[in-house]
This record gives structure tokens, C-alpha cells and sequence, in this order.
């Protein structure tokens, strides 16, 4: 409460001063652990020269970003927060996959629960039988809750079809199924871009002029905007993925150039890297594609993964690593992935490694305080293939769809394998400060609402797949992040 009295007490300060507060930086506010008053009154004095009288989330943000401080030791802590291989505990058919929605749904209802407007949604089949009961409501006289014309609905998206009047939704929330048009066409091309299969909440009101309700506003679970955690000293991760070992396009020579640079020693940024994160794909395997027998120089994945083993033993054993599978990997191709199986030789020589850990696909890991998200990205192709405006040029737009959706894999029965798993391990349940992919050998960089979007790129030359779907890769690349303070650095192993 007292708290609750801090912030209002900010509110009214900033109003006397002739200021507004963004509802997002009143929410951001509410949340944090400092003396809100204190730090509106700093901001309201910033800005007195500025023409914008509104405070943003980005006001706040400068206000108490992080202070110059004494230089510290550099940290090398490591927490593992989800880790899914010893949480695999698959289920069959179609009950398998019931359980797996549930979980879907219960756990981004959860999140949806801590927006303004979730105390409004209604269920399905309360909407739907008001509607048969109370033909008013139909006509928009008042919501289900008393709501002046409009109600609110969540569930999975089941489909989206263009219709001669727009676009046309259907959810389900357990309790039923039910269809709204989309009319509007700024909120269509939002509703365009929403992943199948995922959980939306959807403002509807009176149809004017098309059949049943039309959607008045779309929301998405999505991530919040945040401040992000950040080491209390100088030290670094490196992000990489997709090696492809095996490959005859597997780039070993600038791959050894980026080894022998981790283990320099007369550069102050590399002496305070004290992480290696690798986002899948350390080899090529076998049987992956038609004719990949091809495309390889070494035809059996235990030599593959023995050759993998070799080269990251020469990694400096001061520099933590951290091992997703991708689909390229031994073991289960379904999502989500444990990690690399250690039984018959696979994995044997990895694990042996004293500086390695092996985790499944997705991961979430805490470094130095920072929290990660590790996940190949085997679903970015079908979220490329279903979202106008996607290429394979930009992934982290892709990747800010699964924030967007607040979940890695939401698209079912498409190119990504999906397990029938008890519980739903691929919803993002906690809001990362860096997200990290690969799987499109593409390096790019975004920032979506204070989260760092990294897809590492590759250590794959382009391939003849990629050639014939005019996918550019850019591989021979290392990203760097300062943990200190979220910021990016690439470094390009093939200009030297």
C-alpha cells in the first residue's frame, strides 16, 4: 500500500507540474523497487526544457539506468532457470496432445491475467448463450459485464480466413468455438500477423453490417517493456550456433580463427568473456535431408560429434559453455528437444568436457544476472512461410513474433515437429533480457521492448538448399554482448 501511495503521489506531482505519465511508464513504475517520487521529480526537471510533456518508458529508463561504478572483478555465475530434459514425459495421440494445449492455455491465461483487461474476459460459451438469450447484445446495447457495447474473449487461435466482409477469426477457449470478423484494416494487418495456434484476447462489439460480433482490438500475451537485468561487472557472452560439422560447407579454418581468439590474451574485451553459448546444430548429421550423403565429408554423426568435441576442447577452460541441440543433432528432433543424448558416443566426449554443460532446446539460463533465452528456431520457418512481410533476410522480426505470442513453437502441424508433452515447456513464461536463435544461418540484431534479439548466423557456407530459396547466409560470425550493459558487438571471422 505504501507503495501504491508512492506512485500516486508521483502521479500528482508530475500533473501539478503540467506532465502526464504513459500508462506504459505508470505500469513500469509500479513495478520497480526505487523511490518513485524521487525519480518522477528528476525526470520532470529533464524535461522542462523538452516540448513533449508525457513521460515515457524510455524517461524512466535514462533516469535510473545503470551508474559508472568502481570497476569489479568479472563474475562467471550461471544459474540454470528451465532446463526441459528431465521434464520430457511425452504423451500419446490425441489425448497426448489435448494435455499439451491445456497446458498451453492455462499458462498464457496466467499471463494474460496480469493485463487491465483480463478481469473483463468472458468465456465462450457465456458469450455465445447471452447472445442467444439477450438478442440486444447482439445489437451492441451493452457488453456481457456491462461493458457499453463490447466484450472480451481469450483462446487459441484456431484459424483465419479471408471473407468477403474481412477477415475472419476463430478461437476457442475449451468452453467452445467461436468466429468474429476482423473489418477494420489497421486491425487487420495486426491480426495478419498473429501466430496460429497461439493465445489472443479479442475486444468485440456489434457486427455493423457483417454477420455475428466484429473485432474491435486484438491483444497478444506479449512481453512487457522492461529494464532489463544487467551484470554488476564487465564480462561477456559469446553467441554462435548452427557449426554444421560434417558439412563440406562447414567453415572449419575461420572456425579455428574464432578458437585461437578466445584464447588470446592480450585483449582486455576477450580476457572478460566468460560464456560461450551454442544455439544448436553442432553437426550435420545423417539422413537429415534427400541427398545430403552429397553434401558431407564425414558420413557417420558419431565422428561428427567426436570432430565437434575436438574442436571445442580447444576452448579456454576459464569460458563456460552453454550446448543446445538443434535439428541437425542426435536425439529427439520434436520440440522440445532434451539435450544431446550421451549414450552411445554422441554426446560422451561433450559431456567429459569440465567447462561444457548441456542443456535441451529451448533453455533458459541466468549469467551474471542476465537472463537468456536459448532456443534453435526450428519454428521460424513457419513462422516466416504464415507471416506477410517475413523473410529469411531479417529473423528477428520472426523471433519478435514469438515474444509478440509468448511462445517459441506455436504453430502446429506445420514443418516443426511439436511432442505431445504433459505440460506446454515452450510457452515464455519469464520475460528474457536476451533471446538468442539460429537456424536461418542469418546474423540479425533488434532490440523489442528492452529484450535483445540475437539469431547468431552460422559456421556454414551457403548450401545448395539455400542457393535454389535465395537464402543469403552470413556466416563465419561471433556476437558479443557486454552483460554490463546489453550491448551488441559482431565479430567477423572471414575478413581476416
Amino acid at each position: 500500500m505504501a507503495l501504491q501511495n508512492e506512485v500516486f503521489s508521483a502521479l500528482s506531482y508530475a500533473t501539478s507540474k503540467g506532465f502526464q505519465i504513459h500508462p506504459d511508464a505508470f505500469a513500469m513504475l509500479k513495478g520497480l523497487d526505487i523511490d518513485v517520487l524521487k525519480t518522477v521529480q528528476e525526470i520532470v526537471k529533464a524535461k522542462k526544457q523538452s516540448k513533449n510533456s508525457v513521460i515515457l518508458v524510455d524517461d524512466i529508463k535514462s533516469q535510473i539506468g545503470p551508474k559508472k561504478e568502481e570497476a569489479v572483478p568479472a563474475e562467471q555465475v550461471c544459474s540454470i532457470l528451465m532446463d526441459p530434459t528431465p521434464k520430457v514425459n511425452t504423451g500419446e495421440g490425441v489425448e497426448g496432445y489435448a494435455f499439451l494445449f491445456r497446458s498451453r492455455f492455462e499458462k498464457t491465461m496466467r499471463i494474460l491475467a496480469q493485463r487491465p483487461n483480463s478481469k473483463r474476459i468472458s468465456k465462450v460459451a457465456a458469450v455465445k448463450q447471452n447472445m442467444r438469450n439477450k438478442p440486444q447484445f447482439e445489437k451492441g446495447e451493452r457488453g456481457l459485464h456491462g461493458g457499453a457495447g463490447s466484450t472480451i474473449v481469450a483462446g487459441l487461435l484456431m484459424s483465419k480466413r479471408t471473407k468477403k466482409n474481412g477477415l475472419e477469426l476463430a478461437i476457442d477457449d475449451y468452453t467452445g468455438i467461436m468466429t468474429a470478423m476482423v473489418v477494420n484494416e489497421d486491425t487487420k494487418k495486426q491480426a495478419a500477423s498473429l501466430a496460429m495456434d497461439s493465445m489472443v484476447m479479442l475486444e468485440l462489439e456489434n457486427g455493423k453490417g457483417v454477420p455475428g460480433m466484429a473485432v474491435k482490438s486484438i491483444m497478444t500475451p506479449d512481453i512487457p517493456d522492461h529494464l532489463p537485468n544487467r551484470s554488476k561487472s564487465e564480462s561477456y557472452a559469446v553467441l554462435i550456433s548452427d557449426m554444421h560439422v560434417g558439412s563440406k560447407y562447414f567453415m572449419e579454418a575461420e572456425f579455428l580463427k574464432f578458437i585461437e581468439w578466445l584464447s588470446s590474451t592480450d585483449d582486455d574485451i576477450v580476457r572478460k568473456i566468460k560464456f560461450l553459448c551454442i544455439g544448436g546444430d553442432l553437426i550435420d548429421g545423417i539422413g537429415i535431408f534427400p541427398n545430403q550423403d552429397k553434401e558431407l565429408i564425414e558420413m557417420d554423426a558419431v565422428k561428427q560429434m567426436s570432430h565437434v568435441t575436438k574442436l571445442l576442447a580447444k576452448v579456454p577452460k576459464h569460458i563456460k559453455m552453454l550446448i543446445i541441440p538443434g535439428n541437425h543433432d542426435p536425439g529427439r528432433r520434436a520440440l522440445p528437444q532434451p539435450a544431446i543424448p550421451k549414450k552411445d558416443s554422441f554426446g560422451d566426449h561433450l559431456y567429459g568436457l569440465e567447462n561444457c554443460t548441456m542443456l535441451g532446446n529451448p533453455a533458459f539460463v541466468e549469467l551474471n544476472g542476465v537472463k537468456l533465452l536459448m532456443y534453435h528456431g526450428q519454428s521460424l520457418d513457419d513462422v516466416i512461410a504464415t507471416t506477410p512481410g517475413l523473410s529469411y533476410s531479417k529473423p528477428a522480426e520472426a523471433m519478435k513474433v514469438l515474444l509478440k505470442a509468448r511462445h517459441l513453437s506455436p504453430i502446429y502441424g506445420e514443418r516443426t515437429p511439436v511432442a505431445p508433452e504433459q505440460e506446454d515447456m515452450m510457452v515464455i513464461t519469464e520475460v528474457p533480457d536476451i533471446f538468442h536463435s539460429g537456424h536461418v544461418h542469418v546474423v540479425d540484431i533488434q532490440s523489442y521492448r528492452s529484450t535483445l534479439v540475437v539469431n547468431s548466423g552460422a559456421w556454414q557456407a551457403q548450401t545448395r538448399f539455400q542457393q535454389t530459396m535465395g537464402i543469403m547466409p552470413t556466416p563465419g560470425i561471433a556476437i558479443l554482448v557486454n552483460l554490463a550493459t546489453l550491448q551488441p558487438f559482431l565479430h567477423d571471422f572471414t575478413r581476416q
